[in-house]
């Protein structure tokens, strides 16, 4: 006699991917709601705060926004197990706000702007299992019901939850019992290389899910950090919001006129919507072309972090991707804060605009390949454009705004090459030579780079790399004349090959050079080095490739944050009495690489650290072996506790760079 329900009570790997794919868009959710309420914030006196109020609201626009860095690292967590099953990560969600249904009833996720509901309801989202915190004014739930079914299905079925803590522990068990049924190899048998890791992105503590081990402990994470945590967990989710509603309620007893975010709306739409209760229909023309456009480039961000999860690491699509999609959110930010202070429009003028956040209506990964790349290149220029035309004279953030994404076209143009098949093999290309100047005259500058005739080689000086380390002046003073009139360079006063070691001695790659006698020109290191030189810049040598430009094969790079040349140093170190030893102590990651040169990617991230990707040996001042990596953030704001690696000290400090 067949069983009335014949499926084996063990969770299947696809209800476990079913489940992953809820995680992933409820992190998403909350990643977004608390961005919308940092968007809504004011940030100056101007905007009716005293000093004493934007003091504190500038520190709580920090927290709110590390916490949801803090989100987009539980995400990529869920995308990393979600890759190690054997799954596509899910990078989309659906539209705000959310419908009865997508999740538990008293799991109400919508945007608002920031006041004392919508901290209470960030509150109660985070809460402790054995919490009695009530949630934010306004954010009752719909109705109330409970998913799933009462018995095992085929079907993948959503799971009721009370709170997302214990949500993850169900997850957590589903990881142990698929590996219990199929063996480690078998249940998490993804492609590791697919995923992404702390040495990809600014997200400390993203790992590669190898075993159940990494997985649980990538549950555990997420748990004790965020919702779930225990009431005393220090720095905790949880633990931040209820100190900012503490402080925030201090601030309302000595000013009972405090209001420290404009009314941006609640569920802002770009639509008439079908339903039209709870939402706000914008209307604004200003406030339409800002949130399109940002809903545009949130458009294009999802679409490249799918997208970076579908090459493998030694794919450079996947870096560029990666890169661009960061930077991608650095537009948004001035986009979504220009909404926040816009009108909703004639229907609701008791509120402003906010950025809606309207998502495609599949985001999964475009066919890795040339067709992507043209798909990026066109959008990417496509979206610039639009930035560039919506600027208005004296608005700082819609500048800021077209800066960025015209510079991320750029990159998105130089670095989406048509020509390379998909997954093909790379092969690291020569940096280009500097183009040959035809006498006379025996001088000629091109965009600032003096290059300078001599009879068997073209000295090429880049005036705004030079450190002044006067290993030229000093060196070759015959041919580098220091303090003169006119011409001070002659290629031909000195021997051509003992010219050739003093360019190779100059640490920041402003003397380069080409040889006219048929001689080969100057070669990548055969191990690729990264210099912290005492109280000054770091020094790289390698085949160097800045912002995936080739940029030579040396170069001093500033790590006190206050060069104005950034990222090259220009001596400001000194202006300001940076004090940071050349001789931190040897860390953990001192195994000999396997490969020790190749192209050393460097990749300065907006207001924060520097990217670097390659095989690279960290070294003293005094050459001492500091550090073997293969991917780091190395800290440039000057303000880490851990260098030369960042710690995030640059979002605290409010650390400004391209």
């Amino acid at each position: 006699m067949l069983s009335s329900n014949p499926i084996d009570t063990a969770p299947s790997r696809e209800q476990t991917l079913h489940t992953l794919y809820e995680a992933a868009e409820l992190e998403h959710c909350l990643m977004c709601t608390y961005l919308y309420a940092v968007f809504s914030l004011k940030s100056s006196v101007e905007e009716g705060l005293s000093a004493q109020q934007l003091e504190a609201v500038t520190r709580w626009r920090r927290t709110i926004t590390q916490i949801a860095i803090e989100e987009m690292s539980h995400l990529t967590s869920v995308w990393n197990i979600t890759a190690a099953l054997g799954g596509a990560p899910r990078v989309g969600r659906f539209n705000f706000p959310l419908d009865p249904g997508f999740l538990p009833a008293r799991v109400v996720v919508k945007l608002a702007p920031f006041n004392m509901a919508t901290l209470q309801h960030f509150i109660y989202l985070e809460r402790p299992a054995d919490s009695s915190e009530l949630d934010g004014a306004g954010f009752e739930p719909e109705r109330l019901f409970i998913r799933g079914a009462d018995s095992p299905r085929f079907t993948p079925m959503a799971l009721n939850y009370d709170t997302v803590g214990t949500f993850y522990e169900e997850l957590g068990e589903n990881i142990r019992q698929l590996v219990q049924a199929h063996g480690e190899a078998g249940a998490l048998c993804g492609d590791p290389a697919l995923q992404l890791t702390d040495a990809d992105v600014a997200l400390p503590g993203t790992k590669r899910v190898i075993c159940s081990k990494t997985a649980l402990a990538a549950f555990d994470k997420i748990i004790t950090q965020g919702e779930g945590a225990l009431h005393n967990a220090v720095g905790s989710h949880y633990q931040k919001f209820v100190e900012i509603r503490e402080e925030y309620l201090a601030l309302l007893a000595a000013d009972p006129s405090f209001t420290p975010a404009f009314p941006a709306a609640t569920n802002p739409v770009l639509r008439r919507p079908a339903r039209p209760e709870g939402r706000v229909w914008l209307e604004d023309a200003r406030a339409i072309a800002t949130v399109d456009l940002a809903n545009s480039i949130y458009g294009l961000m999802q679409r490249l972090l799918a997208y970076t999860y579908a090459v493998p690491t030694q794919d450079p699509d996947k870096a560029l991707s990666l890169d661009l999609a960061i930077g991608l959110m650095h537009a948004l930010v001035p986009l979504a804060e220009r909404a926040a202070r816009l009108p909703a429009g004639p229907s609701n003028p008791e509120c402003h605009a906010g950025v809606s956040f309207i998502t495609l209506r599949d985001s999964a990964a475009l066919p890795p390949g040339p067709s992507a790349r043209r798909f990026f290149r066109e959008r990417f220029e496509q979206l610039a454009q639009g930035a560039i035309r919506m600027q208005e004279p004296g608005d700082p953030r819609t500048t800021a705004a077209a800066s960025i994404m015209s510079k991320l076209s750029q990159k998105a143009m130089q670095g989406f090459d048509l020509s390379r098949p998909a997954h093909a093999a790379v092969t690291p290309a020569k940096p280009e030579a500097p183009a040959a100047v035809s006498p006379p005259p025996a001088t000629s500058v091109q965009d600032g780079v003096e290059h300078i005739e001599g009879e068997k080689l073209t000295l090429v000086y880049e005036v705004k790399r030079c450190i002044h380390a006067r290993f030229c002046v000093t060196g070759a003073p015959t041919v580098f004349l220091a303090n003169v009139q006119g011409p001070w360079i002659h290629p031909d006063a000195m021997d051509v090959e003992r010219l050739v070691d003093i360019a190779h001695a100059c640490p920041s790659g402003a003397i380069r050079y080409k040889r006219r006698d048929g001689r080969p020109d100057e070669s990548a290191p055969p191990v690729n080095l990264a210099g912290i030189r005492e109280a000054g810049p770091y020094a790289f040598r390698g085949d160097l490739r800045l912002n995936g430009v080739p940029a030579g094969y040396r170069a001093t790079l500033c790590r006190c944050g206050a060069s104005k040349n950034k990222p090259f140093c220009d001596g400001s170190h000194h202006d300001i009495g940076f004090n940071a030893t050349g001789e931190p102590p040897t860390g953990t990651s001192t195994d000999a690489l396997p490969v020790r040169d190749g192209p050393l990617h460097i990749d300065p991230q907006t207001n924060g650290p520097l990217k670097v990707s390659g095989n690279l040996e960290i070294t003293s001042g005094t050459g001492r072996m500091v550090a073997r990596i293969t991917g780091a953030f190395l800290c440039r704001c000057g303000h880490s506790q851990n260098k030369p690696f960042c710690d995030g000290s640059h979002a605290t400090v409010g650390f400004i760079a391209d």
